[in-house]
């Protein structure tokens, strides 16, 4: 795919069409973020509308997939959660200590209906503060994360 792309000099994603018009300040959106994170990426203007649409990042040049993919790592923040060390409560809101790929944290679940199905073994986790952390297979959870989830399911 032949796509213009560079950053300018606040280093902001810039995209020029192929009518030579340049387009600043480009937002770079995933379709699927957890399902398919590689397929369906859009760039989007300014004015709120889609520029181009990335079926497949893998036909991206090795340079515009790194402009790409340092875009999405500063707009997404979705730590995984690999273990449930504690909960304050079973009851909401409750305050849980967990172990991500980011490091160990503590997130606020202010009510039951903010952990989301988003398959058969993966979970959403929205805290107080609207940070979203990804369980992407509860199964690989240790017996003790699982017992701690399962008073929430």
């Amino acid at each position: 795919m032949n796509l213009i792309l560079s950053l300018d000099a606040a280093g902001q994603l810039a995209y020029t069409d192929p009518d030579g018009k340049r387009h600043e300040n480009i937002l770079v959106v995933r379709a699927y973020p957890i399902s398919a994170p590689d397929e369906g990426v859009s760039l989007i203007g300014e004015d709120g509308h889609e520029l181009v649409w990335i079926a497949d990042l893998r036909d991206l040049s090795a340079n515009n997939l790194n402009l790409v993919s340092g875009e999405l790592a500063r707009r997404e923040f979705m730590p995984k959660i690999s273990r449930i060390a504690a909960v304050s409560s079973y009851a909401t809101p409750s305050t849980w200590t967990v172990a991500t790929d980011r490091g160990e944290t503590e997130l606020i679940l202010k009510a039951e209906d903010h952990i989301r199905r988003l398959g058969l073994t993966t979970l959403l986790i929205t805290d107080s503060q609207g940070i979203s952390f990804l369980i992407d297979d509860v199964d690989r959870l240790d017996r003790h994360s699982r017992k701690l989830l399962d008073r929430f399911l």
